[in-house]
């Protein structure tokens, strides 16, 4: 079984109150020896991650029903969040998270495991493959709103029952149509075709929130009855604010949740997992704590982040003793995690590790493997093993799949093989006349890679010729793709214009890759211009925005006044790297004796 180990200093001495149960996360030893070790991952001064094993007796708590925890609460508290009103804006069919990681899609997987239970089967039934009617009738109308094709529908003698809506749910879903599967639940819920339950109101929010943002959400979460706001309807919302990264909103939805009385879920654990492993590492181990302390059995995903957080710090050792402990536990490593950890050598150098790792997902056979192709691609592109991807992308070629192409763009585009790149690209073109923007996106991030300005700007001709919509993805590219060019003030031009035109607000890279190279230069003005736009977007809590303006001040040999002001206004507090470089550009600053002296 899999445990804490706690280290000498004692719990009550890092805020643990054994009569409330209670813990306090502030500026504790652990947030000290975070700061002065922010390189090494998780610091646990006083926690070893996956220390210890417990006894293999003892039990856990792994149901999700509606049992309610007396335990303890945990109270998170956190010095910045972001606005809930300045949300992403989701697009419909072509999401602008079309393509998110594994460990965003989540709560996505959670909405359609419910939906296929409903339904009567499980991932592999065949009937969850099947297109009901209601299904076709509206695909065959793009164009037309989900409640004038279903009122015409319903005139027609058609039934509306469970299996045709969560049949219709799920392919709406996985074809991220997400405006299209809102406009089914509100129509279900105005013409009360359906007796709702909880299922519907969390999905129903699920979308609110993709599409309209958190604070949308948060105001129909108190319009859905009583009766049917329980724990799984919370942790849609919670799941929705972790993918924002508002660290704010999660804790305090969490701990609301635990004021409510609810059981605390692997779910919702996991959420914050995934939070800290973005935002803030060192309260990971009081996460693992909560797990233990309530006997929260750990899932495949909650090895999954630990997995990649001691990779992402280059902790091999700490990575492999974390897998060590969830195959001790009688678990065995998804396709997730063994690509995971395939990444995770290749990125610390260890090759042989690497291609071991590649060649037991590939199971002997790639060609009866095919599923395994999109995720081993990518990696033996990262060991610079051409020989290898051209290997598996010619058992996919002849009839290669979306996933498939889409993985080997980016392979060749790594190897710097742009024609091959091209090629796979062309695959999808053959197979489908009007590429999406997702497809684009993939050829066009290898030309910015390259500094491949003019091909660039051919591809981005051919996206506006065959309609496509401009995701942040699209902008995202374009911007970098001006920026590796040397073209910074273009490329400020074209955020400018994303942030008019796009109905999704540009991401945080496209400001950053920009403000960045204004920091290079110096630019202190332009920099400082981005910086407000950033701010603007509903960026102001990313405390490497404030680094980069400062390196701006650093590289213009400038001094800054009332930096730290500026930070506090906005709940954000200096880390000890931002304090040493606010103590360089303070040595620019002139003194009284100087300033007479001119």
């Amino acid at each position: 079984m899999w445990a804490l180990r706690r280290a000498s200093v004692h719990l009550r001495n890092r805020g643990l109150s054994s009569g409330t149960g209670r813990i306090s996360i502030g500026k504790s030893e652990i947030e000290r020896c975070y700061i002065e070790n922010c390189n090494a991952g998780i610091i646990e001064p006083q926690v070893t991650l996956i220390g210890g094993l417990l006894s293999s007796t003892r039990s856990y708590n792994t149901s999700s029903s509606s049992s309610k925890s007396r335990g303890a609460v945990l109270s998170f508290s956190s010095q910045a969040g972001a606005d809930s009103s300045e949300e992403d804006k989701r697009d419909d069919d072509l999401s602008s998270k079309s393509d998110l990681s594994e460990e965003e899609s989540i709560l996505d997987d959670d909405i359609q495991n419910v939906l296929e239970t409903k339904i009567g089967g499980g991932k592999s039934s065949a009937r969850t493959r099947d297109y009901s009617e209601m299904t076709k009738a509206i695909l065959a109308a793009p164009a037309s709103s989900v409640n004038t094709i279903l009122n015409k529908w319903v005139k027609e003698g058609n039934e509306v029952t469970q299996l045709e809506v969560s049949l219709t749910m799920l392919h709406l879903r996985r074809r991220r149509m997400f405006v299209k599967a809102l406009q089914l639940l509100e129509w279900l819920e105005s013409t009360k075709k359906l007796q709702f339950a909880e299922s519907h109101y969390a999905s129903r929010l699920d979308l609110i929130a993709k599409l309209r943002g958190i604070a949308k959400a948060e105001e129909y979460l108190k319009q859905i009855p009583d009766s049917f706001r329980d724990e799984l309807v919370y942790r849609t919302l919670l799941a929705n604010c972790v993918t924002a990264n508002n660290v704010k909103k999660s804790e305090e939805l969490f701990n609301k949740m635990k004021d409510l009385k609810f059981h605390t879920s692997c779910f919702s654990c996991n959420q914050l997992l995934l939070l800290y492993k973005r935002t803030d590492k060192k309260k990971i181990a009081d996460v693992l704590l909560l797990m233990e302390k309530e006997n929260i059995k750990p899932s495949l995903f909650t090895y999954q982040v630990l997995i990649d957080v001691k990779g992402q710090s280059k902790d091999i050792k700490g990575m492999e003793q974390i897998v060590e402990t969830m195959k001790s536990e009688g678990l065995e490593p998804s396709t997730q995690i063994q690509a995971s950890l395939a990444r995770h050598y290749a990125s610390a150098g260890l090759k042989d590790k690497a291609e071991s790792v590649l060649k037991e997902m590939e199971g002997g056979d790639i060609s009866k493997n095919r599923w395994i192709c999109q995720w081993v691609i990518p990696i033996y592109a990262t060991l610079g093993k051409a020989d290898e991807v051209e290997r598996i992308w010619k058992v996919c070629e002849p009839n290669s799949r979306f996933v498939e192409a889409m993985a080997a763009i980016g392979a060749w585009g790594h190897l710097g093989n742009i024609e091959k790149a091209e090629g796979a690209f062309d695959k999808i073109v053959e197979k489908i006349k009007k590429p999406t923007s997702k497809h684009f996106n993939a050829l066009l991030k290898v030309y910015t890679n390259h500094k491949m300005l003019d091909k660039g700007k051919d591809l981005v001709k051919r996206m506006v010729e065959s309609g496509c919509i401009f995701e942040p993805l699209t902008w995202d590219a374009i911007v970098k793709l001006y920026v590796a060019s040397g073209e910074v003030v273009k490329a400020g031009s074209i955020l400018e214009k994303a942030v008019k035109q796009s109905r999704n607000k540009p991401m945080f890279s496209t400001y950053l890759a920009v403000i960045s190279k204004y920091a290079e230069r110096g630019d202190v003005h332009n920099a400082e211009s981005i910086f407000l736009m950033t701010k603007r977007a509903g960026y102001s809590t990313r405390l490497q925005l404030y680094h980069t303006l400062l390196q701006a001040y650093i590289n213009a040999k400038m001094p800054v006044y009332g930096f730290s002001d500026r930070m506090k206004a906005d709940n954000m507090f200096p880390n000890k790297a931002l304090a040493a470089q606010l103590a360089r550009v303070d040595a620019f600053r002139k003194s009284p004796v100087d300033e007479l002296l001119e």
